[in-house]
């Protein structure tokens, strides 16, 4: 079975791209670069508009709202960013994190963004940047992976410290931190149901777990280098990871 070719190569970005998404109709992409930028682009490479201007450091980090609307950000300036389609900025920067945002996500219903950060936090944030409630404490190294629980009231993170955790929106943390993973954790994901996570690490596998933390199953092995992507297909049977060896795999769940 053929699992990808390749349909068309986007050129524009001036140095290295650090982050891709889809929006959520999936007619469009988004990508942020080294270049200090974000682009649009139609599914056939050309670009839309022009480059978004206004971070100053590379962008690592980048999301659609679930409503289509608007464009998140996350730069090793130490911002969060929102943006009309048109490239127009939104508002003033989010200030709060001490050290490069590497993660960001909307939650489902499109009204508020966590970020994750180098500083070893995640900040809730309402979309006109004012921070919700307190800083996010406990991992103890980079926060490389954010992602809402498909109803909005949870969010998972991964972290440089080789754990996951799980967090109400108040900052508090859901039990103690996942473990099981022997290197940096690049990607976190929950399944639509909302009832299960998996993760994807620097030392080669995934894995999926329970919420309250106990792995089920074994790691999946097959990849040959760092696993740095990971999603479950919407019906939430299968898992696919990207790695740095340079394959993609899917994987079924029994």
């Amino acid at each position: 079975m053929t699992l990808a070719r390749e349909q068309n190569r986007f050129h524009g970005h001036q140095a290295s791209v650090l982050a891709v998404a889809f929006s959520p109709d999936g007619k469009t992409i988004v990508s942020g670069s080294d270049d200090r930028t974000l682009r649009l682009w139609q599914l056939d490479g050309t670009p839309i508009g022009q480059p978004f201007h206004g971070h100053q450091a590379s962008v690592g980090s980048v999301a659609f709202s679930p409503d289509g609307k608007i464009i998140a950000s996350g730069s090793d300036d130490g911002t969060v960013r929102l943006w009309q389609l048109d490239g127009t900025p939104i508002g003033q920067p989010f200030y709060g994190h001490e050290d490069s945002v590497w993660a960001i996500a909307f939650s489902p219903d499109s009204k508020t963004i966590v970020s994750g950060s180098a500083d070893r936090t995640l900040r809730l944030w309402q979309l006109d940047g004012t921070p919700i409630g307190q800083t996010f404490h406990g991992h103890e190294d980079y926060v490389r992976s954010v992602a809402f629980s498909p109803d909005g009231n949870t969010i998972v993170s991964g972290s440089y410290d080789r754990t996951l955790r799980l967090w109400q929106l108040d900052g508090t943390p859901l039990g103690q931190p996942f473990r099981g993973h022997d290197a940096f954790i690049w990607s976190v994901a929950f399944s639509p149901n909302g009832k299960t996570i998996v993760s994807s690490s620097d030392d080669f596998t995934v894995r999926l777990w329970q919420l309250d933390g106990t792995p089920l199953g074994r790691p999946f092995r097959g990849h040959e280098d760092s696993v740095g992507s990971v999603v479950f297909s919407p019906d939430g049977n299968t898992i696919l990871s990207g790695s740095d060896d340079f394959t993609v795999r899917l994987w079924q769940l029994d």
